[in-house]
């Protein structure tokens, strides 16, 4: 039997893949089974000075996702012996990765896309995971989506059960159980009640935050002592009608040295504007997101701190001028242009590939594997969660050959 904790990118497919193929699963989830469209209600809270999104519910962070699907750190796991080409090929069949319709490109993004090309920057639409025949183009895909439009975990983990695979919510895990350096099961509480699995193979797929969190509980050293979080602020303005609030949101993508930019609504910009008259449907703004550098710790209670770099701020103020250049081209007053406040959305790297798993993702305790974004080496600086349902793929072919 396998036991897998979470129920995001990584331990979403691992359990669609081992339960479909006969293996004995049981997924423990510390959140609820929510409807999708109430999937805000489920966003995690940390300390003051972190302004981190995720979220604690089946199908993880995935609930809240842009269903945005790019391929990414293709050169850094090649150096890790870690070739995910057939993996990317099977996950996008599987998910139905691919461009959105014409019908699916609001006005405002279409002028994004336009004003891009015409300032010959890179740029493409963004390959994402929905479903164009369900989609109501209402601009709330990161607050769960309404109709189920888009792919998210949920659904493997739906499928996982309905292949026999068990699903335990509100199991919140408090520690493995070893015997001679392997590990043997897991210990949970759920309802005020401990309870113990016994499991001869263990993947920890809780998130970079809660997976370093039992590791370290467990008394492994080198776990959470580096974090990225893939920072990013949305810069916008007035553009009087434009409606973008409720378009497809991110379904454009420029690609700079340093930085990705993105249309992305944010209600936040109207404050920088002093204007009464002005409402969200007259904002059009840009995600600006860089990668960073592992400067942070999460500690043994769920603490997270995070130092921005010199070279952090200066990829960030690159986006943040090609952004303004988009905007102003696109007709947005300049004089109305603000940002927001700086955040991250994609954490990252506290028990990295090469120093805390090896490539086949097993820790330094036999038969204790992780497969989330802990183990990314590098910030991607862009949505990591094509790359974790690749490697999660791979590490499922792993353990079914090696059972």
């Amino acid at each position: 039997m396998i036991v897998i904790v979470g129920t995001g990118a990584g331990g979403g497919i691992l359990a669609r893949e081992l339960a479909k193929n006969g293996q004995k699963v049981v997924i423990l989830e510390k959140g609820p089974y929510a409807e999708t469209r109430d999937a805000a209600n489920y966003y995690d809270k940390y300390t003051p000075d972190v302004d981190l999104l995720s979220t604690t519910c089946v199908g993880g962070s995935t609930v809240v996702s842009m269903a945005n699907m790019v391929r990414a750190l293709d050169e850094e796991l090649h150096e890790f012996g870690i070739d995910l080409t057939e993996e990317y090929e099977y996950v996008e069949n599987l998910i139905g990765v691919h461009e959105l319709d014409d019908s699916h490109i609001g006005k405002g993004s279409q002028m994004f896309l336009d004003a891009a090309r015409d300032l010959g920057l890179d740029v493409v639409k963004m390959p994402k995971a929905i479903r164009e025949e369900d989609c109501i183009q209402c601009g709330k895909c990161a607050f769960g989506c309404p109709v189920d439009a888009k792919w998210t975990a949920k659904d493997f983990i739906d499928e996982a059960v309905e292949a026999g695979a068990e699903l335990i919510c509100g199991a919140e895990v408090t520690d493995i159980i070893l015997c001679n350096m392997a590990a043997s099961g897991v210990k949970y509480v759920k309802d005020n009640e401990e309870h113990l699995i016994k499991s001869n193979k263990i993947v920890l797929c809780a998130g970079a935050i809660q997976t370093p969190v039992i590791m370290k509980n467990m008394g492994l050293t080198g776990i959470g002592r580096e974090l990225f979080f893939d920072p990013f602020v949305s810069v916008g303005g007035y553009l009087k009608d434009i409606n973008f609030n409720t378009e497809v949101q991110m379904t454009g993508l420029v690609k700079g040295k340093n930085f990705v930019l993105s249309p992305h609504f944010s209600s936040f910009i109207k404050g920088n504007i002093d204007n009464p008259d002005v409402e969200d449907k007259d904002i059009f703004s840009i995600m600006v997101k860089t990668p960073d550098e592992s400067k942070g710790y999460v500690s043994s209670d769920g603490f997270v701190q995070k130092v921005n770099t010199i070279e952090d701020i200066r990829y960030l103020a690159e986006g943040v001028a090609t952004a303004g250049f988009i905007l102003e081209k696109m007709g947005v007053d300049p004089n109305t242009i603000g940002s927001t406040v700086y955040r991250g959305a994609h954490p990252g790297g506290t028990v990295k590939i090469g120093k805390a798993v090896d490539s086949n993702l097993e820790s330094e305790i036999h038969n204790l594997f992780v497969c989330d974004a802990s183990v990314l080496p590098v910030s991607p600086g862009k949505p990591p969660i094509l790359t974790i349902l690749a490697l999660a793929k791979r590490l499922a072919d792993y353990l079914l050959k090696n059972k």
